[in-house]
């Protein structure tokens, strides 16, 4: 009985050992993963014990559970490998012992692992009633709202007609078809919409495509289909993460389903993905024209100035965890004009940023900076451009189709971008005016030349058009 109590001071010291070494841990995984990646997936993991080489850690639902497993066993055990000696495996296991349905966390592990990823505590709980059951299958980013979002030329449309889907039921922009490359804001986006549409007491499902096929999947082997289905379509507001990830025949066919049934019941959908509808070759005809029917809105990349001013915004976010975190304006420019224009690189900068300030206790210089995202520094030399690339951004651009490009049309909304996509061939390529006329459905060379004038013309008087070629090649390029 003595020898009881002589260990609990041992068993103390431990416990504060393992809390020291998790809290170096996450460190290290902001720095290398970015807060949308932490903040989504590990937020709720904990390290519980450590044993004979092998670490365990908790999460709060299987869902996490298995996506950690699934996607970050062996980042996670690197990176856990830096802090403590002698780890040689993971084991990670749910806290819940909820049962609920396959396809997603039961409503008392939903609400716990969206507390736990960031979902803001002061917004409503989810209801049951008529509506359906709100639950959200894919984790919510409380840091994620419009309040957080930077908006600019780049992305005003689509913010604007996110704003206006959160806002109030209104079907007529249903389907919104967000696209937009890697980093550009999509998903901060749609987070957004369901963090104001959760306030305004809506019923919600924010899910991944992947989530989604994961989800769709364990419904099938545990006899939930039903349940998996009817859930989606009660919901008020689906909003679906990329798209471009859909894959399999019998998904993409229930997916479908569920798209027309919650259109023709008045529903909101929200989609997004990193090309449009037009270009999604892995999901289904069927389901690319519904999705095209909609409104579709580009996400364009980020100017200097917005970069700059989406730095501002991270580095403020950043002293909430790191208080003493000071970057210099020349910092801030030098960052917004070397990194590559996307968000999550400027995020991931400013992780960097942090980690240093923080691991080694010494303010943050451009010469610090410099060393720090030295990965994140974007290529100098010229990309190079091939004129398929071209085409696809002018006739998305102009909302056009690249066949319309090649084509013998001759209506105006046809003539000018070809025209357009014509100069910049020339002015971005080295093919020869007879290759880029092959190119363009086998036209003359006289043609080309023709085009490349008239474009060349009009840019000198016409600011509109003269901007437009301006962001196209900017666009190309990066």
């Amino acid at each position: 009985m003595s020898a009881k109590p002589a260990m609990r001071p041992a068993e103390r010291q431990v416990e504060r050992r393992l809390e020291d070494v998790w809290a170096r841990t996450v460190v290290r995984l902001r720095a290398s993963l970015g807060e949308d990646v932490f903040g989504s997936w590990f937020g709720s993991l904990q390290l519980e014990d450590f044993t004979a080489g092998r670490a365990r850690l908790s999460v709060s639902t299987r869902f996490l559970k298995s996506w950690i497993e699934s996607h970050y066993n062996d980042k996670l055990l690197q990176t856990l490998d830096a802090e403590l000696d002698g780890v040689q495996s993971l084991e990670i296991y749910a806290r819940s012992a909820q049962t609920g349905l396959a396809q997603f966390p039961s409503e008392r592990d939903a609400a716990r692992t969206n507390e736990d990823a960031g979902e803001p505590r002061g917004l409503p709980k989810r209801r049951s009633d008529v509506a359906g059951k709100s639950t959200l299958a894919s984790p919510l980013d409380r840091r994620l709202t419009f309040a957080t979002f930077v908006g600019g030329r780049a992305n005003q449309l689509a913010l604007s007609l996110a704003r206006k889907v959160s806002e109030a039921r209104d079907s007529t922009t249903s389907p919104l078809f967000i696209y937009a490359g890697v980093g550009l804001g999509k998903t901060h986006l749609l987070q957004a919409i369901a963090h104001a549409a959760l306030a305004r007491q809506q019923s919600v499902v924010y899910v991944t495509a992947e989530a989604f096929m994961f989800g769709f999947v364990n419904a099938l082997r545990s006899q939930s289909a039903i349940s998996f289905k009817e859930q989606l379509r009660a919901t008020d507001i689906l909003i679906f993460d990329d798209a471009q990830f859909l894959q399999g025949r019998v998904i993409q066919n229930e997916f479908g389903h569920v798209l027309n049934s919650l259109i023709d019941a008045g529903r909101q959908v929200v989609i997004a993905a990193d090309r449009p509808p037009s270009e999604l070759d892995a999901v289904d005809e069927r389901v690319r024209s519904r999705l095209a029917g909609g409104i579709c809105v580009e996400m364009q990349p980020f100017d200097e100035s917005m970069r700059l001013k989406i730095l501002e915004e991270r580095v403020t976010a950043a002293r909430l965890t790191y208080p003493s975190l000071q970057a210099p304006p020349e910092v801030l420019a030098f960052i917004a004009g070397a990194v590559a224009p996307n968000g999550r690189d400027l995020e991931g900068a400013v992780n960097r940023l942090a980690a240093h300030a923080q691991l080694t206790g010494t303010p943050i210089t451009l010469a610090l900076a410099e060393v720090a995202v030295r990965d994140l520094v974007r290529n100098r030399e010229p990309k190079r451009v091939r004129i398929e690339d071209i085409q696809k951004r002018v006739a998305s651009h102009y909302n056009v189709s690249r066949a319309d490009l090649l084509s013998s049309r001759r209506t105006a909304a046809v003539v000018m971008p070809r025209q357009v996509a014509m100069f910049l061939a020339k002015s971005l390529t080295l093919r020869s005016l007879p290759e880029i006329g092959r190119r363009f459905g086998g036209r003359d060379h006289t043609t080309v030349l023709h085009a490349v004038r008239k474009i060349d013309r009009l840019s000198t008087s016409n600011t509109a058009l003269k901007d437009e070629l301006d962001l196209l090649r900017r666009m190309l390029q990066e």
